[in-house]
């Protein structure tokens, strides 16, 4: 395993992180794992070097962080939580019901959800006790809120750190433009900024190296990728001839509504043509085209062992910059999605 700095701080993290969506109650989704299932799965990323996990409040309502909560602290027990790194997210509802990209249709309730002063004091604390830590590593906002104003937020994110509950700060998916007024205002306050963007990028969905990953690499900003196999969509067979029969692939459409376009396929093609010419698997080679493009470290989703060895075998896979060049080429530009 590589380990690098949290963009600009002296955190260490590992190169590929550990996504926990997958955790949790199966109540949530159709597809999520136990905490039974979980754990070996938890237990090899360990194995292999990996020291960054990646949560959020809202995963299977709350269950995900217990879940990882309780399988970390059995493999750091006491003194060694210093060695783990624990990401969480605040934004969305904590309910079993949200629907994630159907969001639209959720029936909100007043001070659940947001990025209020409120919402933040006491979701922090409500993840804190789920997780079964007395700090969290890496706090990040889920996703920008419109409606509360932005000083708001920023202030109550910085309280947290100052009352130690939380490390560092992070964001996820908004706007350029959006993050910039965040990080202005944080320094023009002397509040503590953010270090790191959890964004939507991979090699079918590149409309972040407009203006986010430029912002992030000039502010020494850590990449922290979701999605990086599009859901699924760059590892299955290009020919249509093997079906991927999965609870998630069946329930799940989020694959279906962000990728497939004709750009798509021949993305994936050579994608596929290109691990076979190296003898490794299409997932290692996605990420290992991330880990070239100079993201910190993707945000590596699994339900079985061996997507775990996929993922961390892209840290020993170089490309050229011709190889970079032939898996990008057939890329068309596309509507932005994954703000919401």
């Amino acid at each position: 395993m590589e380990y690098v700095r949290l963009g600009s701080t002296g955190l260490k993290v590992s190169r590929i992180c550990l996504g926990t969506l997958t955790f949790g109650s199966t109540e949530w989704r159709p597809w999520i794992l136990d905490e039974a299932s979980a754990r070996p799965l938890i237990r090899r990323a360990v194995e292999q070097g990996i020291n960054f996990f990646d949560t959020a409040d809202t995963y299977s309502g709350g269950e995900s962080e217990k879940v990882t909560g309780r399988c970390l602290a059995e493999l750091f027990p006491g003194a060694r939580r210093e060695e783990v790194v624990i990401a969480t997210k605040v934004f969305n509802p904590v309910d079993m019901a949200f629907e994630g990209v159907n969001a639209a249709s959720f029936r909100r309730r007043p001070n659940l959800d947001g990025l209020s002063r409120k919402r933040i004091f006491h979701a922090v604390d409500a993840s804190l006790q789920r997780l079964g830590t007395d700090y969290i590593d890496l706090y990040q906002i889920h996703r920008f809120d419109q409606d509360t104003p932005l000083e708001e937020t920023i202030e109550a994110l910085h309280d947290v750190v100052k009352a130690g509950k939380v490390r560092y700060l992070g964001a996820s998916s908004m706007w350029a433009w959006q993050f910039a007024k965040m990080q202005q205002i944080a320094q023009q306050r002397g509040w503590s900024r953010f270090v790191s963007m959890q964004n939507h990028y991979n090699l079918v969905y590149r409309e972040e190296e407009r203006e986010m990953i430029p912002l992030c690499t000039d502010a020494e900003v850590a990449l922290l990728p979701w999605s990086p196999l599009a859901r699924g969509f760059l590892v299955s067979d290009p020919s249509g001839a093997i079906k991927r029969a999965t609870p998630r692939g069946e329930t799940d459409d989020a694959e279906r509504k962000f990728y497939g376009r004709a750009a798509d396929q021949q993305v994936r093609h050579a994608l596929h043509a290109m691990a076979r010419e190296k003898n490794i698997q299409p997932a290692t080679l996605a990420y290992a085209w991330l880990l070239h493009k100079g993201v910190t470290a993707p945000i590596a989703g699994v339900s079985k062992d061996f997507h775990v060895d996929h993922a961390v075998a892209a840290i020993h896979v170089k490309l050229s910059p011709d190889e970079a060049m032939l898996l990008e080429k057939a890329y068309e530009p596309r509507s932005v999605i994954g703000h919401s």
